[in-house]
């Protein structure tokens, strides 16, 4: 009886360290970078996840090299992962970064963004209701590649 309680209080204690990282990227690869990213945006406000994301791929678009890019967001909560895309985007604006001309500031961006993928949801659901009555898709909503099709 006295092993168990020992056994069930080892075990208690690992799934409480275990438990403890759940607000962090894991960076040991990229394909657990992803997933924590994917995991971690459920759980954000919604108004702080496009925030979290455009950030997180503004990161990694800076950083190209695989073991480069998962040293920086190795361990790191979504609210550094922001504030690290915030600086960037500031020193891109004052290096001149082209793309980033057309925005005044960080918040213009990430609105400017937001508004995009509310216009892209419209239209991705306009198509999903575009579908016939029967069921089959119209050829113009599909997205399936028919190479005996006349169109192709």
């Amino acid at each position: 009886m006295k092993k168990l309680v020992i056994f069930l209080l080892i075990l208690s204690c690992a799934a409480l360290v275990a438990c403890g990282k759940g607000t962090e990227i894991n960076g040991h690869s990229t394909k657990t970078a992803y997933r924590s990213v994917k995991g971690l945006k459920k759980y954000m406000p919604a108004e702080t996840q496009l925030e979290f994301e455009v950030s997180f791929w503004m990161l990694r678009d800076a950083n190209k090299d695989d073991d480069t890019f998962l040293n920086l967001v190795d361990g790191k909560k979504p609210q550094d992962i922001i504030e690290m895309g915030k600086a960037l985007y500031q020193e891109r604006k004052a290096a001149g970064f082209k793309e980033y001309e057309q925005y005044a500031s960080w918040e213009q961006m990430i609105t400017k963004f937001g508004k995009d993928r509310l216009d892209q949801d419209k239209i991705r659901k306009g198509r999903e209701e575009s579908d016939a009555p029967d069921g089959k898709t119209r050829p113009e909503a599909s997205i399936l590649y028919n190479p005996r099709s006349p169109q192709h």
